[in-house]
């Protein structure tokens, strides 16, 4: 008897706690993840619109004769354009790609495009993501777009030499969209582990802006590599949320938003300590800059804000249910948002040219920025040992970050948490007791 009065007790339980699921899951807003971020200020994010215009010109078979520009132009002269691949000459290997020397902003940028839904390549490229299949730099990466980026590497490293000797003094930026986004990040930092290749390259000189990336490196690369890399998400952008393995995501495209509210369901409940001790788990690459633009349960637009940090717990977690979360994704609507942010910022700063800033004040403002941003990497690298990533390691208390390569039994992958920490305790002691002896 008092079996079978308990029965309705529990099912009321049980339905009163889906209903509190979906009530939270669909109050859940895409601010809510940066809402404790800082904001971005003009000077870091003034070349996102830039260099989305660089990506969409790869769109075109003749830069000289463009078919469909987007507002304001590509904004880049075709007699400075290097290298211009299209499917045919990449072999299916990677998706487009041109090589631009600006030499306006005194950049050699490397653009990949995106994913060409017509192009079985591409989609071969994409769904080669088995986790643990590929290991990189003492973490885990998407093994299609490593492929795709040491292609490009080895067809382009000695090119790349080439133009860095000639321009000492230009930058070496790597910008992809969406799968594009994806192949730069690991070109990127294949370029930092070859940087002897480059004519030893200095660190400093290379930056990447991944627009809208897929998730493609462990937690403890995404954090590491957070000086150089820099990852553009507009407002409810669903794909660097997106935790399902894309080969499920694009054979699902006919019931897409039946397996966005299941990898919902999976994810609210999957606890934050088990993500953050998986070392497959896979994330959106870098630095995150996330553009708000609309209030929530709203489509009409808002003054639009940047907020940027390296988070390393609560980093794009859970996937927002929105009428906008794939239109969000789109590169021309990426671009327009960023250029209508950017302005805004601007005319905040009662301007309209960046240029117009003394050189002297835009110089002290880089270098405030460039320590700040510093700082606040250390931080989160301190930040994923204290939650235990795997392989997560701290900057030296000298100021300088210990390389994972420095060692060959330093933070090998499949190793426990713990075994690094004791690993991590001895080599401290032996450099403290180093330095004290040498006295």
């Amino acid at each position: 008897m008092s079996v079978a009065c308990c029965v309705p007790v529990v099912e009321c339980v049980y339905c009163l706690g889906c209903v509190r699921w979906v009530w939270k899951k669909f109050l859940y807003t895409a601010g809510r993840e940066s809402e404790n971020w800082g904001l971005a200020i003009a000077s870091e994010f003034e070349p996102v619109p830039r260099f989305c215009r660089y990506i969409m010109a790869v769109y075109e078979d003749d830069i000289r004769n463009p078919i469909s520009t987007p507002p304001g132009g590509y904004g880049i002269d075709p007699d400075w354009v290097i290298v211009k691949k299209s499917h045919e000459d990449t072999q299916g290997k990677v998706t487009p790609y041109l090589i631009y020397v600006d030499h306006q902003n005194t950049d050699i940028v490397v653009a990949i495009r995106g994913l060409n839904m017509a192009k079985d390549s591409d989609f071969l490229v994409l769904l080669d993501d088995k986790l643990g299949q590929a290991e990189f730099d003492g973490g885990y990466v998407h093994n299609g777009l490593l492929k795709a980026a040491e292609w490009v590497w080895e067809a382009e490293s000695q090119l790349l030499r080439e133009l860095v000797e000639r321009y000492p003094d230009y930058t070496l930026t790597f910008a992809g969209h969406s799968l594009g986004a994806g192949v730069v990040t690991l070109l990127t930092m294949l370029t930092v582990k070859n940087r002897e290749k480059l004519g030893l390259l200095d660190r400093k000189r290379i930056r990447c802006f991944a627009i809208a990336p897929t998730r493609c490196v462990s937690l403890n690369l995404a954090v590491r590599y957070a000086d150089i890399i820099n990852s553009v998400v507009l407002q409810d952008d669903f794909l660097p949320r997106t935790t399902v393995a894309l080969e499920h995501a694009f054979k699902s495209l006919l019931c897409f938003p039946c397996l966005m509210c299941i990898m919902c369901l999976k994810d609210t409940f999957t606890m934050e300590e088990k993500m953050l001790k998986d070392p497959r788990r896979l994330y959106a690459p870098g630095r995150l800059y996330h553009i708000i633009v609309r209030k929530p349960f709203s489509s009409a637009n808002i003054k639009p804000i940047v907020r940027t940090a390296i988070p390393v717990d609560g980093r794009f977690e859970h996937i927002v249910l929105s009428c906008n979360m794939t239109s969000d994704h789109g590169i021309l609507r990426i671009l327009t948002e960023s250029q209508r942010t950017i302005d805004l910022m601007l005319e905040r700063h009662q301007s309209t040219d960046s240029m117009n800033i003394p050189e002297q004040q835009r110089m002290e403002r880089w270098d405030s920025l460039a320590k700040e941003h510093m700082e606040e990497h250390k931080a989160a690298l301190q930040r994923a040992v204290a939650l235990d990533v795997p392989q997560a390691y701290s900057p030296s208390v000298y100021g300088t970050f210990r390389n994972i390569e420095e060692g060959p039994d330093f933070g090998k992958p499949g190793e426990s948490s713990l075994t690094i920490s004791q690993k991590r305790r001895e080599s401290w002691d032996e450099l403290a007791g180093r330095l004290f002896l040498d006295r």
